[in-house]
């Protein structure tokens, strides 16, 4: 077995293939942006979390490698995306020749990723889930017309900057969110994503840390 890094499955065509297949898919149904993006921009995350907290390197690569891929498994269907991401991440990683151990812990990760079933099992899967649930911002929206009739969109679209930041003195871990509230009001950011806020609050546990959301400066969570 060999020791497989994020550039390697950054760089597969096959991975690659998956991840734009998936989001077109996702595209056809009127979900925003999932392509390759949401997906650096979550292996970024994931990897600057586990980096401030400083766990060991491999993990880190690790946590990239499964936030890179963790929505491949819409390319078979939206439901149970999560599950089916992590069978199709297996057969990857195994044919690429990943140590088992490691293949493990990615797989784990993207099959407790999705709100519905999702638990922060692993180091892994609580960076991959606060990255996720972390990455709300207006570039995800794909058609501007559609904030009038689409509430996921109106919120992604009115979020005008997300910073998470990592204190780690203080034992907290905080989403600022600068949102145009002439868009929409906070309470409809509450409305379609309380579940999401909630499971950060648990992987944040799982690192001791304490989850907090400030939207426009005020502390709400």
């Amino acid at each position: 077995m060999k020791r497989i890094t994020f550039a390697d499955i950054k760089h597969s065509q096959e991975v690659r293939t998956y991840i734009k297949q998936a989001d077109a898919s996702l595209e056809a149904l009127g979900y925003t942006e999932h392509s390759f993006a949401h997906c650096t921009k979550c292996a970024e995350v994931a990897g600057d979390i586990l980096s401030e907290l400083e766990y060991d390197p491999h993990e880190i690569e690790l946590a990239r490698i499964a936030a890179f891929m963790h929505d491949i498994g819409n390319v078979v269907n939206r439901v149970d995306h999560a599950q089916s991401g992590a069978i199709m991440a297996f057969r990857l990683l195994d044919k690429m020749g990943m140590d088992a151990k490691d293949t493990a812990a990615v797989i784990t990760a993207i099959g407790n990723h999705d709100e519905a079933t999702a638990y922060p099992v692993n180091a892994v899967a609580a960076a991959l889930i606060l990255a996720d649930k972390t990455d709300v911002r207006r570039s995800r929206v794909r058609n501007q017309a559609t904030i009038y009739t689409d509430i996921h969109d109106r919120v992604n679209y009115a979020v005008e900057q997300a910073i998470v930041k990592l204190k780690k003195e203080e034992k907290t871990i905080t989403l600022h969110l600068t949102i145009d509230t002439e868009i929409c009001p906070v309470m409809e950011y509450f409305e379609i994503f309380l579940e999401r806020m909630l499971l950060c609050r648990k992987a944040a546990d799982f690192f001791e840390l304490k989850f907090k959301l400030a939207i426009n400066g005020n502390a709400l969570l």
